[in-house]
């Protein structure tokens, strides 16, 4: 950064946690460092912070500007008059050490430009939309998606105009370029997937829906952009923005915090994109607090760990839940039986994660009778944790959608949705087996 009036970089930017970033190795000679490697202490100069291994918490407000000009400066950055935010320090509903450096390791396990942090999922879900479209515009998405996603799509930004077209989740590029076809018709602001869907564990065909995007709109002055949420398979098993996605967001309440212990969302992609989401969420106020910024910090240093071990997991779990004669059916990516699926699974996806959806023999009474006889197994709503969960999503995470929505998605009352977590295996295998037998 250039100097202000002379001063140093130091004093413009005032005290921080975070290096310039260029000062922190991401190689060693030609070696390209790991992720997992990087998440132990990039972005952060211990000597910045009275040479604390770890970053601090940060519990203020605001910051103290220097002198006037680099308050100036600062500010030119958070109200959007020059690109890429502040430069420095402002106060905390813009920026903060412990928000900046995990926004810098977020980026890392993609290869994204930028990333931003915030307060929940929805809130990264919702910032987004809102610096994306205006009254009149289209949001094409595909379906099922979380259901307060749905919710804020189709009834709350539908209140102020706003239009939605959907294509279901294994759609092919045919159906993919009809959909898009009708909504160009209108000025289509965003096209925003979930894959795997929730909870049917569906996966969307991102590289066909950015083919179909650039030809239909080839002759517009700009494109929508792809904006993807990527919580039930990343980073680790899924990275979108290498299949077309140029939006990539996360509930990093799940893998990421991975201890069920905060809720945060994360938005991460190109520059230009992020500096948009940025001035939103600066106006509005979405990002997260650095205590909890802190945490994710934590997590994010054993996320490669606990990930691998939950995946591990679900593969035996899973290969004995497929033969109990109890289980009607699975949605579990290890077990594809759908051809267009198995395709979509071997271009996109390096491992089938940890979270699935078991389909019970029977219906809404045998499916509460399983779940209440868990031991183990947690009844409650979430996922990637270290522990495992089970929930009902038409009875919980899905209860506002329509019934005919939930018909035309296979929501059903059988469905309940598992998420594996870090235990014995075979004691969770136990754990299920005793909890069928209640059926």
């Amino acid at each position: 950064m250039a100097d202000i009036d002379n001063e140093t970089e130091a004093d413009v930017t005032g005290v921080a946690a975070t290096a310039p970033k260029d000062d922190t190795p991401k190689r060693i000679g030609d070696r390209k460092l790991k992720p997992s490697t990087l998440m132990m202490g990039h972005g952060f100069d211990p000597a910045l912070s009275e040479g604390s291994l770890k970053p601090p918490i940060f519990l203020t407000s605001t910051f103290v500007f220097p002198n006037a000009a680099a308050g100036k400066r600062h500010f030119e950055g958070v109200t959007g008059k020059r690109p890429g935010g502040a430069d420095g320090l402002v106060y905390s509903r813009f920026n903060g050490p412990n928000q900046e450096i995990l926004e810098d390791r977020l980026g890392i396990w993609e290869e994204a430009e930028d990333a931003l942090a915030f307060s929940s999922g929805m809130a990264a879900i919702a910032t987004l939309f809102l610096s994306m479209v205006k009254p009149g515009d289209t949001i094409v998405h595909s379906g099922p998606l979380y259901a307060a996603t749905e919710t804020l799509i189709a009834r709350i930004l539908g209140r102020f105009g706003v239009h939605w077209l959907d294509f279901p989740a294994g759609a092919t590029r045919e159906e993919i370029d009809a959909v898009l076809s009708k909504a160009a018709t209108g000025n289509v602001a965003l096209i925003y997937l979930e894959s795997p869907a929730n909870p049917t564990n569906a996966l969307v065909d991102v590289q066909a829906v950015r083919a179909s995007r650039d030809a239909i709109f080839a002759n517009s002055p700009t494109k929508p952009p792809i904006a993807i949420d990527n919580t039930f398979l990343g980073p680790l098993w899924s990275q979108p923005l290498k299949h077309g996605a140029e939006i990539v967001v996360y509930s990093l309440t799940k893998y990421a915090g991975g201890h069920s212990d905060l809720v945060a969302g994360g938005v991460l992609g190109s520059k230009e994109h992020i500096n948009t989401i940025r001035s939103m969420r600066n106006t509005i106020g979405t990002i997260c607090d650095p205590n909890t910024a802190w945490m994710l910090l934590r997590s994010l240093e054993t996320l490669e760990l606990r990930m691998s071990r939950a995946g591990e997991n679900a593969v035996k779990v899973c290969e004995f839940l497929r033969q109990h004669p109890k289980v009607d059916s699975m949605g579990y990516l290890g077990f594809i039986t759908d051809a267009r699926q198995q395709d979509i699974y071997d271009r996109h996806c390096t491992g089938a994660g940890s979270t699935f959806s078991l389909l019970v023999k029977g219906g809404e009474a045998e499916a509460f009778r399983f779940l209440d006889a868990l031991k183990i197994a947690k009844l409650a709503v979430s996922l990637g944790g270290t522990e495992t969960l089970a929930s009902h999503p038409a009875a919980m995470t899905h209860l506002s959608v329509p019934e005919a929505r939930k018909k035309a998605l296979g929501i059903t009352d059988n469905l309940v949705r598992i998420s594996i977590g870090v235990e014995d295996a075979d004691d969770l295998i136990a754990d299920f087996d005793q909890a069928l037998a209640a059926i």
